[in-house]
């Protein structure tokens, strides 16, 4: 009889990609609020959710104690203390921030991770074509960015996905509200707007960290970047879904190159 697929490995690279074209596909699988240590896998994509430790611990360490903070990614850090947490994730140390950390210490490290990856989260070869959508509308300038974002690595795309959603959570606890008791809980200045423009620059590169004018932008990529992120930050979770007409598009295209493989989604499901 036939070998059956059984893992990612076993895959041919055009199969594999169409496999990571649908693990956007299921919000429940992209809710982060899972018991500590277990992984899930994604129900039709055989690849494990893949952000890097830094990432999510950072995130989770600010969604928990720095969401008031006024001014975070703003505010001055510590560079001792941010060099010292850096070294310990980079020997690979299992790393818990907790209440003892600053919330800058933290925010300032997750800037440094991102501006540093050797490549960016948004990798330089679609630079050009997230740029160009900066300044189409509505509908349009949706399904382009969504059709990008498809382009993207599974690691750049889980990551990119947990960073967005981070930086949406900051974004809405920017002004400041009422408690139940009607006393005033402070917001921490971080619009959308801001964050854009903070993290624009580190998401989004011309030019490796290094090289020669890497650090020089031009005022119109500037303002690009910052309009793609914004649209990035806002409708991320629409962005991220892919829809039934597609998936049914690639689940056709399967069953015609690589029937295994449908046998091999159906025994997950």
């Amino acid at each position: 009889g036939a070998m059956s697929v059984d893992s990612i490995s076993d895959l041919s690279d055009n199969t594999s990609k169409l496999l990571e074209a649908l693990q956007l596909s299921h919000p429940h699988e992209l809710d982060l609020r899972r018991s500590r240590g277990k992984k899930m896998m994604l129900s039709l994509n055989p690849i494990t959710w893949q952000v890097p430790r830094i990432v999510d611990r950072c995130c989770q360490h600010i969604e928990t104690h720095g969401l008031q903070t006024v001014g975070i990614f703003r505010v001055g850090s510590s560079k001792k203390r941010v060099q010292q947490l850096r070294e310990e994730f980079d020997q690979g140390l299992d790393v818990f921030l907790d209440e003892h950390q600053s919330v800058h210490d933290v925010a300032a490290l997750l800037k440094e991770f991102l501006r540093d990856m050797p490549d960016s989260l948004i990798p330089r070869e679609l630079y050009e074509a997230f740029l160009s959508t900066a300044y189409m509308e509505g509908p349009a300038q949706l399904a382009t960015l969504q059709l990008l974002l498809f382009l993207l690595p599974p690691c750049h795309s889980d990551t990119l996905h947990r960073l967005l959603q981070f930086l949406s959570k900051v974004a809405r606890h920017a002004e400041s509200s009422r408690g139940p008791d009607g006393q005033e809980i402070p917001g921490n200045k971080m619009t959308v707007s801001n964050l854009a423009t903070i993290f624009g620059p580190n998401i989004l590169q011309k030019e490796k960290p290094g090289e020669k004018d890497s650090g020089i932008m031009n005022f119109e990529d500037s303002s690009a970047v910052i309009l793609v992120l914004q649209r990035l930050i806002e409708h991320y979770q629409a962005l991220f879904m892919v829809s039934p007409e597609m998936q049914q598009d690639i689940l056709r295209r399967l069953f015609e190159t690589d029937p295994d493989v449908i046998d091999y989604l159906l025994r997950r499901k």
